[in-house]
């Protein structure tokens, strides 16, 4: 008699069913998996029989066959141990073949019958509520599994645990979802001296979700500025939170027992490679831009990353997700974050003083900044220069508005733009806003059309950063509380663009 268990296998935060099929035959004694199994599935048997040995039960001597289909497709991972295990143990009558057919399993085995937290179980979790089936995982996993609310998660300490679940003789309670509370900071916006131009970006580009890039000398404040941004973004919405979270429990990022509802920020060293940034590798994995979602991924030294990776990037900020093409598998990634870039103006830095300068200004500034191409400049919608603070500067008292204060007000734009694009699937913020809807919801007032054609037709704006302009001034207003976006919206969001403007 066959006996039948469900796993599942990744391509990208798609988690596929996999059923697992085990029939134990008579012949010669054989343990073997078939079904394009890679070493660590392969690897399987010994773990499950060793597993096994040590809660006193002993394979028979016939020839077990552990089939995974579809057969056609890669399975890849140590979670094929416990449904491996339980069909196992359904195919030798142990636990009930129904009980077993009516969850999805996924854990790693250690050889004393304990059960490793694996990845994915978040994905896992969304697969079995759409087989209408309930989870079993790890105890440690189940706390971000079980935010999941139309499954039902069971999270066991071992494979004995398992075996008396399923026996009756002591069920297991549900799992219980968890949230990571991330310690405060502490960092402010009030702690930056001077620089309230890049704090009003900053501002601007957390409530809309625009791309914004800074350039200055060493030790202005880029760094300082950005690593407060997310103090400032509200908190991530329930289906955001779980978007991001099935991201980073495929990357083994959520060890903490649950998942977190503050928005990611990545900050990448500037040597990455492309698969790093990107994603890719052997088995596809998501990369930065992948794991920063819906949140910050925060470039320092952007000039210094290698060109490729750079204009990789081109695609990805436009369409919001990343198709990765391997020869064993084509994945696709969703990427929908907040680009903040950092530069120097030059090699030196110090081209923007006078005293200071190079011998080589400005060729060395053109040269320098010439390594981020036209079009991927095109796509920073706001772009500041952030001037040198003064040590003078540095005594004077805290200016401006607390982190707090500005958070207050880019969530009460975040509220607006929400309730503007219910419906829309695919846009949330106005960053989003492309077509007839951008038209509808970001058409300046007389004045400030007028002003918008003629700072267009002197800057030389491509459609692309015409549109970005609109963008922005939405934005603006919608911080300034008002329905209509007015000539003085429009003449801010184009001074965003006069600054550090190379576009091709």
């Amino acid at each position: 008699m066959v006996a039948h268990a469900y796993t599942v296998a990744f391509e990208g935060v798609e988690a596929r069913t996999v059923e697992v099929q085990c029939a134990v035959t008579p012949g010669l004694p054989a343990f073997s998996i078939v079904g394009l199994p890679d070493k660590a599935v392969s690897e399987a048997r010994d773990r499950v029989r060793t597993a096994l040995a040590s809660m006193a039960i002993a394979l028979p001597s016939k020839r077990i066959t552990i089939n995974l289909s579809p057969a056609d497709l890669p399975k890849e991972g140590s979670h094929f141990d416990l449904p491996i295990a339980l069909g196992l143990l359904a195919a030798l009558e142990i636990i009930p073949h129904d009980a077993v057919a009516g969850i999805v399993s996924l854990g790693e085995l250690s050889l004393d019958g304990s059960l490793v937290p694996v990845l994915g179980a978040l994905p896992a979790a969304m697969a079995a509520a759409e087989d209408d089936r309930a989870l079993l995982c790890p105890r440690a996993s189940g706390a971000e599994a079980a935010w999941v609310g139309g499954c039902q998660v069971i999270g066991a300490n071992s494979l004995a645990d398992v075996v008396r679940h399923f026996t009756g003789q002591s069920p297991l309670p549900p799992a219980e979802p968890g949230e990571v509370q991330l310690p405060p900071t502490g960092r402010d916006l009030l702690d930056v001296r001077g620089q309230e131009r890049a704090k009003r970006a900053l501002e601007i580009a957390a409530a809309g979700r625009h791309h914004l890039m800074l350039v200055g000398s060493p030790g202005s404040g880029k760094s300082m500025l950005a690593s407060r941004l997310p103090g400032i973004l509200p908190p991530l919405s329930p289906t955001e939170a779980l978007e991001t979270s099935m991201i980073h429990s495929l990357a083994g990022l959520l060890d903490e027992g649950g998942i977190s509802r503050h928005r990611p920020f990545r900050e990448p060293h500037h040597t990455a490679s492309m698969a790093a940034i990107v994603g890719g590798g052997r088995s596809a994995k998501p990369g930065e831009i992948s794991l920063a979602h819906n949140g910050v991924l925060f470039m320092d030294e952007f000039p210094e990353f290698p060109r490729n990776v750079l204009e990789t990037l081109r695609q990805p900020i436009e369409s919001g997700e990343v198709m990765i093409s391997r020869a064993s598998a084509h994945v696709r990634y969703p990427c929908r974050f907040m680009l903040v870039a950092a530069a120097n103006p030059c090699r030196c830095g110090h081209l923007s003083e006078p005293d200071r300068a190079c011998s080589r200004a400005p060729a060395c500034g053109e040269d320098y900044m010439g390594r981020i191409s036209g079009p991927l400049m095109d796509r920073f919608d706001l772009r500041i220069e952030v001037p040198p603070v003064a040590f003078t500067d540095l005594d004077l008292p805290p200016s401006g508005d607390s982190s707090a204060e500005i958070a207050a007000r880019v969530s009460a734009a975040r509220d607006i733009q929400a309730a503007r694009f219910e419906g829309h699937a695919d846009m949330r913020t106005n960053a989003d806003v492309a077509g007839a809807v951008l038209e509808e919801i970001a058409r300046p007032d007389a004045e400030g059309k007028d002003l918008l054609g003629r700072a267009a037709d002197r800057m030389g704006l491509t459609a692309r950063g015409y549109h970005r302009v609109i963008r922005v001034a939405r934005t603006i207003a919608d911080l300034d509380g008002s329905a209509e976006v007015r000539r003085p919206h429009v003449a801010e969001a184009i001074s965003y663009r006069l600054t550090v403007a190379r576009d091709a």
